[in-house]
């Protein structure tokens, strides 16, 4: 018991110390331009007649000075996404189909690089899926905090209004963070990743990075994007968002676990190695502190009650940002306890050959 206390206090004196738990990466300071970029709005649909009444007004809309155009992609929709789209219509718009997807490509690259090829001599295009609702100035915050840097991304607000929202969306975007530290990603290191809901991309970056097609066969498309673009030489930024929404509900568990579950595996790269790691880890960091400190008694129960309360203290700002109360933090190995089973559940999926699953498809041997 107090080695395993003391390895869980260990690795949270060193995680609390990296700071991936902090809010405070937000836009970088705005510079307005001489002259106001061309943008295209690139957004893939499949299936998203319900929440495109919603969301694509926001973008066309947009109280932008420069040339914007907003193409929709619907990636092979069974539903009326199109119908929907064009009674929204507007001058700005433009809709396409994807088309045969070939051999070796995943479904949202494809539609991206359908969109993008609509996009001609755009000097940015913003990837933005369909679910997000943008601010009326959410695009000139963009393209001022660019500058010289060649993808600037925000991870969108996700809807936390049922019951199992609030308690599994805030530990979403923590874990993500954890894994990919905002900071990190913001600087010159090897660390990169993006969050596809909202990316403005420069398109020269995108084409020396090797064009959407460098990401072809990725079902993790975002973190695959930004570190083509930082391996290429390009800058990125990442951070989140304030006036940058998803509309998406996910009112129950089952669909929260299959938003999680569908990528979990691929994000292991398919490696058992790694999902045992994982496994372990998750179990040692988050869950062993609450049951030794209600389990054991004297030096271990002092050590585990010490990382369950960095654990908590961690997590409150991210709470904070969703909106959520602070007391809420100390249910945080519950939750961690969900995601480690959703993990596994990723892992015997791919086992039965169902692989990374989403909307009627699935990539079995996805790329990480």
């Amino acid at each position: 018991m107090i080695i395993v206390a003391v390895v869980a206090l260990l690795a949270w004196l060193w995680l609390a110390a990296t700071g991936f738990w902090r809010t405070d990466q937000r836009l970088p300071p705005r510079h307005r331009p001489a002259n106001w970029p061309s943008v295209v709005v690139v957004v893939p649909a499949r299936d998203e007649a319900a929440v495109l009444p919603e969301t694509l007004p926001t973008l066309l809309a947009q109280r932008y000075p420069g040339p914007l155009r907003v193409v929709l992609v619907d990636d092979g929709s069974g539903d009326d996404t199109a119908a929907v789209a064009r009674r929204i219509g507007g001058d700005r718009l433009t809709i396409t189909a994807s088309g045969d997807r070939p051999p070796g490509w995943a479904g949202k690259p494809w539609a991206l690089a359908r969109g993008t090829a609509e996009a001609g001599d755009a000097e940015f295009l913003l990837f933005t899926d369909a679910d997000i609702a943008h601010g009326p100035d959410s695009l000139t915050a963009l393209v001022e905090a660019a500058g010289e840097r060649d993808l600037v991304s925000q991870m969108a607000r996700l809807r936390t209004r049922t019951a199992w929202e609030r308690l599994v969306v805030p530990a979403f975007v923590y874990f993500f963070a954890m894994l990919y530290p905002f900071r990190r990603v913001n600087g010159p290191g090897r660390t990169a990743a993006a969050a596809g809901g909202c990316c403005l991309v420069r398109r020269t970056a995108l084409e020396r990075a090797g064009g959407v097609a460098a990401i072809r066969d990725a079902v993790i498309d975002d973190v695959a994007l930004g570190r083509a673009i930082k391996r290429a030489g390009g800058r990125i930024w990442l951070g989140l968002a304030g006036d940058v929404r998803s509309v998406r509900p996910y009112p129950t568990l089952r669909s929260l676990w299959r938003m999680v579950a569908r990528s979990a595996y691929t994000q292991l790269r398919h490696s058992v190695v790694l999902l045992a790691g994982t496994v372990l880890g998750l179990a040692v960091v988050f869950l062993a502190p609450p049951v030794l400190t209600f389990a054991s008694t004297g030096v271990p129960r002092f050590l585990a009650l010490a990382a369950w309360l960095l654990m908590t203290l961690t997590f409150v700002p991210m709470l904070r940002y969703h909106g959520r109360p602070w007391p809420a933090a100390v249910l945080l190995p519950v939750t961690a306890a969900l995601y480690l089973l959703m993990t596994v559940d990723s892992a015997i999926q791919h086992w039965r050959g169902r692989g990374a699953a989403w909307k009627g498809r699935s990539y079995p041997r996805a790329r990480a």
